[in-house]
């Protein structure tokens, strides 16, 4: 299939998306909510987009920066107000001492729990680098268990 076709069906795809992510968002859900029927792992983001080079094709749209906009905004909306509750998981995170208290430092200055800032840029978009690495294979992202 030429590119172009592609990125034409990847264009059509990701506004498809975007439509969805609109009217969702003009519901004013809990942004958990909003989280999980776009972005979890049955979210409409993942069936649309089902392969690896997909996804990280789509998250580097402007449709996709857009989403995160309204997924950011909901969740700034709703900081003050108790969140539907979602069964919670637990991961232990194994990390140096001296990055975890750079996370508590980070975590005093900005007022928040270190969940709360962990939880915060676990959401944040994979840099260019990570992005290069996964569309090269130089990596292999394994699913949490």
């Amino acid at each position: 299939m030429p590119a172009t076709a592609l990125d034409s069906e990847t264009d059509h795809a990701a506004a498809a998306v975007l439509e969805v992510a609109e009217r969702l968002h003009s519901m004013t859900p809990d942004w958990l909510v909003f989280f999980r029927e776009l972005l979890g792992v049955d979210g409409i983001v993942r069936r649309t987009f089902n392969t690896p080079e997909a996804l990280i094709r789509f998250e580097c749209s402007p449709q996709y920066a857009r989403i995160r906009e309204m997924l950011d905004e909901l969740r700034e909306r709703q900081r003050d107000r108790p969140a539907e509750r979602d069964v919670q998981r637990v991961i232990t995170v194994r990390m140096p001492s001296s990055l975890h208290e750079t996370l508590k430092a980070e975590a005093d200055e900005m007022r928040v729990s270190i969940n709360a800032l962990c939880i915060s840029k676990l959401m944040k978009l994979i840099d260019g680098e990570g992005r290069r690495e996964l569309k090269t294979g130089n990596t292999v992202p394994q699913a949490a268990k």
